[in-house]
This record gives C-alpha cells, sequence and structure tokens, in this order.
C-alpha cells in the first residue's frame, strides 16, 4: 500500500476509496432496485398483500446477517492465503466453506419451514393475514441452501480479487426474478404494444407468485455461483478434503463469532420492533414495510464506505502506521457525513412521491412519509456511526461496536417502543421517534469514543509520527 500521507487529501486516496466503495455500492443498488420492484408490484394488489410480505422483513435480515458473519471469517483466512500465492490452503478454506455452507443452509431450510406456520402468530401480524403471510415464508425460504451458496461463495470468490462474479450472480437473480414476478404475480391480461393488443401470459398467484419467483431466482443464482467456484482456477475445493478441519475452521471462526453475535443480536431486535409494529395493524405494518424498502437505497453510499473504511484501516494497521491511521478517519468521516447530508436531503424531500410508488392508500402514504422525514434528519449522525464502526471492524475491534448495537437496539430502540406502543398505545411515528433516538446514542457513543482515541489501537501502541 502507497504511503497517502503528505498529501493526506490528494486524488490518489480518494480514487482508492471508491473503487473499494464502488461493488458494494453497485451489488446493494441491484438488491435494492429489486426490492423496489417487488414492493411496488405487489403494492397494487393491496395494503393487505404489501403487509403479508413485509411482515417478516426482520427475519431475513436476522438469517441473511448470521449467514454473512460466518463469511466474514473466512474472508480473511482465504485473502491471506491467496494473496501470499498459497493456493493449497485457499483450496482448503474453500473446501471447508463449503461443508459450512451445506450444514447452514440445511439448518436454515429446516428451521425455516419449521416455523413458516406459527411465525405470523409470533410476529404479531394481523389475523386476517396470518395465513398469507406463512404461505409466502415458507415459499421464499424453502431455497435456503442456494440462499446460503449465494453469500457465501460470493464472498469466497471477493476474497480472491474476483467482485465480478457475485455482482453478475445478483444480476441474474434479480433479472429472473424480475421476468417472474410479471408472469407469476398478475393474472392473464391484454397489453397494447405498437398498436396491437397482445395477451399477457400470467399465473395469478398474487403474494405466493411473487415469493415463487424469489425462490427459482435464488435457486438459479446458487447453482451458478457454485459452478463458477467449482471451476475457479486458483481457489477451487477440487481434490480437498470437506472433513471438518480445526487448523482451518479455529482461526475463521475466532473472527466470525463476534461479529455473528453483534449481527444476531442487532436483527433480533429488528424482529422485535417489526412485532410490535406488526401489532398496531396492517395500514402501520404496510407503511412501515414502504418506509424501511424506501429508506434502503440511501443507505447505500453509507454503507459503500463504510467497506472501503474497513479495508484500508485494516492495510493501515497491519502495517503499524498511526499517522496513515488518522489521516484516513480525517478523510473518511467529512466525506461521509457529506454524503448522508446530501442522502437525508433527498429523501426528506422525495420521500412522499417514493410512497405513493408502492402504494395508493392515503393513510399507508401520510404515515410513511411522516416517520422517512423523521429518520430523513438522522441520517447524517447515522452516518458517522457507520464509518467509525467500520474503521474499528478493520482493526479487528468487534467489542464495541457489538456493545454499542446492543445498548442502543434493546435499550432504546426495543424499550422505548414497547413502553410508546404497547403501554401507552402510541403509533408508528412514536416506533420510528426511538429508531430517530437509537440512531443519534449511536452517534453519541461512536464520536466519544473518537474523542477519547480509543477506536484507534495504534494510539497508544505507537507514538503519533511527527
Amino acid at each position: 500500500m502507497r504511503n497517502f500521507r503528505k498529501p493526506k487529501y490528494n486524488m490518489e486516496i480518494m480514487g482508492v476509496i471508491l473503487a473499494l466503495a464502488w461493488p458494494t455500492m453497485l451489488e446493494q443498488l441491484m438488491q435494492t432496485a429489486v426490492q423496489y420492484i417487488d414492493t411496488a408490484m405487489v403494492g397494487t394488489l393491496g395494503t393487505q398483500a404489501t403487509a403479508a410480505v413485509g411482515a417478516t422483513t426482520t427475519v431475513n435480515w436476522l438469517i441473511t446477517s448470521t449467514i454473512s458473519a460466518v463469511g466474514v471469517g473466512f474472508l480473511a483466512f482465504i485473502a491471506q492465503a491467496y494473496g501470499a500465492g498459497d493456493r493449497k490452503n485457499a483450496s482448503k478454506a474453500v473446501a471447508q466453506l463449503v461443508t459450512v455452507t451445506v450444514v447452514i443452509g440445511t439448518l436454515f431450510t429446516l428451521v425455516t419451514v419449521l416455523i413458516s406456520g406459527v411465525l405470523p402468530v409470533w410476529m404479531q401480524v394481523d389475523p386476517q393475514i396470518r395465513q398469507l403471510t406463512s404461505a409466502y415464508f415458507f415459499v421464499m425460504y424453502l431455497p435456503m441452501l442456494p440462499r446460503t451458496a449465494i453469500i457465501l461463495f460470493g464472498t469466497a470468490l471477493r476474497a480472491a480479487g474476483d467482485s465480478k462474479t457475485p455482482m453478475k450472480v445478483g444480476a441474474t437473480v434479480n433479472l429472473i426474478n424480475i421476468v417472474l414476478n410479471f408472469l407469476l404475480i398478475y393474472p392473464s391480461h391484454p397489453v397494447q404494444l405498437l398498436g396491437y393488443t397482445v395477451m399477457f401470459p400470467g399465473a395469478g398467484m398474487g403474494v405466493v407468485g411473487a415469493a415463487l419467483a424469489s425462490a427459482i431466482a435464488f435457486t438459479v443464482g446458487g447453482v451458478q455461483i457454485t459452478y463458477v467456484l467449482w471451476h475457479h482456477r486458483v481457489i477451487s475445493p477440487k481434490g480437498a478434503k470437506f472433513a471438518p478441519d480445526r487448523t482451518i475452521l479455529g482461526p475463521c471462526m475466532k473472527v466470525a463469532l463476534p461479529n455473528m453475535l453483534q449481527r444476531f443480536g442487532t436483527s433480533l431486535g429488528y424482529v422485535a420492533f417489526a412485532s410490535m409494529i406488526n401489532s398496531l395493524g396492517e395500514v402501520a405494518t404496510a407503511a412501515h414495510t414502504i418506509a424501511n424498502t424506501v429508506e434502503s437505497a440511501f443507505y447505500i453510499p453509507g454503507y459503500g464506505m463504510q467497506t472501503a473504511a474497513s479495508t484500508l484501516a485494516g492495510n493501515a494497521y497491519g502495517a503499524r502506521d498511526n499517522q496513515r491511521m488518522k489521516d484516513l478517519a480525517a478523510m473518511f468521516i467529512p466525506l461521509e457525513i457529506g454524503l448522508m447530508i446530501v442522502s437525508g436531503g433527498a429523501l426528506f424531500f422525495v420521500a412522499s412521491g417514493l410512497v405513493g410508488v408502492f402504494s395508493s392508500n392515503d393513510a399507508v402514504i401520510a404515515l410513511g412519509t411522516t416517520v422517512l422525514k423523521m429518520v430523513a434528519l438522522s441520517e447524517p449522525f447515522y452516518g458517522f456511526s457507520i464509518i467509525l464502526e467500520g474503521l474499528m471492524l478493520g482493526v479487528g475491534d468487534t467489542r464495541k461496536p457489538f456493545l454499542f448495537n446492543i445498548l442502543g437496539m434493546w435499550g432504546i430502540r426495543i424499550v422505548g417502543t414497547f413502553v410508546c406502543t404497547q403501554m401507552l398505545g402510541m403509533g408508528l411515528v412514536a416506533a420510528w421517534g426511538c429508531m430517530v433516538a437509537h440512531n443519534v446514542l449511536l452517534f453519541v457513543m461512536y464520536q466519544i469514543c473518537y474523542i477519547r482515541g480509543s477506536w484507534n489501537p495504534l494510539e497508544k501502541a505507537i507514538p503519533a509520527e511527527k
């Protein structure tokens, strides 16, 4: 890694940041675009359909974040072996990852299938849409093995420097999902093309059709990425042993477990949060679902920068370059806050129009617009938290982010939402107010950490360079 210390702010380091950030942004953008399309297409079926699809969204976050955390451990091991030219250890690690993928994918398949019937009850979904929610969840999560393969095998390929394949697989999944949505959600209907009326075929399966479209798309994507990994010229697991190997699983899980605990604890909080919101009725659930979908696109710049921050902080830490570490923070923090100010401002002004894309219900539009404008004001504060967390994860500090996130989620958002909605009878606006308070608390804790210098382990270990 080149020394970027002089000058601190130059086009070269900016180029490195953008080169690291854009693949994550593009991949998330594709995922968000399909989420927008799915929500809009299901939204034409009515408020109940939107609520049924969105009622278990947070369970998806819980599952996928847990799987992704496992990938973090293998990412470091494979990247180091690949960078050192040690093909044998890289292939061994990938073989172990294949075994882990089969175990985790099978386990989550069994769990999701078994709980699909009772999950809507646990999530306090409106009784009128529980059966529909259950059917959607069952079909959507039946192909958990290929979905796990997409996440974990994509991590392995990125560790070997191949970021294009995961993006191509994501594009394939998105394209198949969109096409099948048109064919499976709606019944056959006439379409005007070049002055001619053409009967467009459709299965008319509604919400279940949307789930089936996603399930098929994930299955194709899982097969595609497995084929590429198996035939990879460097990290193919062919010929390696798939039996558990402690020498590889040990160091991988040592990195993965703290990250997994943080993601699991936070995602479980999202599930509890959504459960309390679902108890407020289908209008609140639909507004919450749509607002979450809209908001997700405006976090893409923030999380793209977090990926770059983690990578560059890890490089500086490995080089024991304290000055570069401080220079990176001095560049990333204002850049991130600036991006989130622009993003939050855009969200504030376009909130009503975007919510209207997904629903024609006036009550849903009004409620969704209100909560989006609230959270838009807190995005710059959240941006600071995102970037400092990225810097800390890059140097291997998972303890403080874990404590901060768990305290904010459970101590503020969950307790506050329970008091407001379940005890005081308040609605969705109060619940999202607790979410904003959570974001502000994270900002305060990370700000204290930054001011004290405890985010940077080199600050005390190595004297600052003059």
